[in-house]
């Protein structure tokens, strides 16, 4: 049942994060637009089930005027909200306050500010930290999110010795041309289900500018701008989805014999395999796999 919607307001960013999911970059073209927003709003006050609608990116605070009126829209719908943001604009402890209190003042009582060396580098005094000071200071809650790099231990439970790849970040979207180099890998044959998506029953989805509607990124259950949000959610069967389907009856592995795709021997981990993968195939089902810049493409 869905609960939480993460609308990706944008897909531009200010950084170009090896570890981004999206390929998000200062490049990177995609934005809501107010219309938009306010439609996409009013359908999910039609679904009962969903009680938090939150912001993301890329990065939300480049569209300033228009992530204000989204959070004072959602709070005055009656949902919860919250935002994730790489915290460029946190200069100062005041200065961040300046940005912060007029969302708070609209409904804003979260925020999740990105604070790790993937955003800021290896500095003494992060963005991150400015801005998760300057929202405790107005009595706001904070969430901060630390990716950690690449994490690699010898694990006795596989083979006793060898290195695995026990942690970091998730190793999708940019990560899997930036971050993979070196790390230990798996037979493509172990790697027999997704242990990152509830895809049979999801409880959150993200919502792009482009009206995607993401299980996975890049991987759509429909989109909303061409039916609408309640339709796209109460018609997803999983496993008829031609990605969803096969990742469900035994995971990547499976969905490399369903399209007899070519593929390497071994992997890092799931991600890494399906990211591979769903990449191979988007044009094949470029309805389910989108939008292409998610990909690299």
């Amino acid at each position: 049942m869905i609960t939480s919607l993460h609308l990706l307001l944008t897909y531009t960013c200010s950084y170009a994060c090896d570890h981004c999911f999206l390929y998000s970059s200062p490049e990177q073209t995609g934005v809501f637009s107010l219309e938009q927003l306010t439609n996409l709003i009013c359908g999910a006050k039609k679904i009962k089930s969903i009680r938090s609608i939150s912001f993301e990116g890329g990065e939300p605070f480049l569209y300033y005027g228009l992530l204000h009126e989204g959070i004072r829209q959602v709070t005055q719908a009656g949902f919860n909200t919250a935002v994730e943001t790489n915290c460029y604009w946190a200069t100062g402890v005041e200065d961040a306050k300046l940005w912060l209190r007029p969302l708070q003042e609209v409904g804003l009582k979260i925020i999740e500010p990105g604070d790790d060396s993937f955003h800021h580098g290896d500095i003494d005094v992060t963005p991150g930290q400015m801005a998760a000071q300057a929202a405790r200071e107005l009595g706001m809650t904070v969430k901060t999110i630390c990716v950690e790099k690449p994490k690699v231990i010898n694990c006795d439970d596989h083979i006793k010795g060898e290195p695995v790849y026990a942690g970091g970040p998730k190793l999708r979207g940019r990560a899997v041309e930036t971050l993979v180099k070196d790390l230990p890998r798996k037979p493509w044959d172990e790697l027999t289900e997704c242990k990152m998506e509830k895809l049979r029953d999801p409880g959150r989805v993200h919502i792009d500018p482009f009206g995607n509607v993401h299980i996975c990124q890049g991987l759509s259950m429909g989109n909303y701008l061409e039916s609408s949000l309640a339709e796209v959610l109460t018609s997803y069967d999983p496993d008829t989805h031609p990605v969803c389907g096969p990742l469900l009856k035994g995971g990547p592995a499976a969905l490399a014999r369903q399209y007899s795709l070519p593929h390497a021997d071994q992997y890092v981990d799931e991600c890494h395999f399906c990211s591979k993968l769903c990449k191979s195939l988007v044009d094949r089902f470029p309805k389910y796999l989108t939008p292409r810049q998610v990909f690299g493409l």
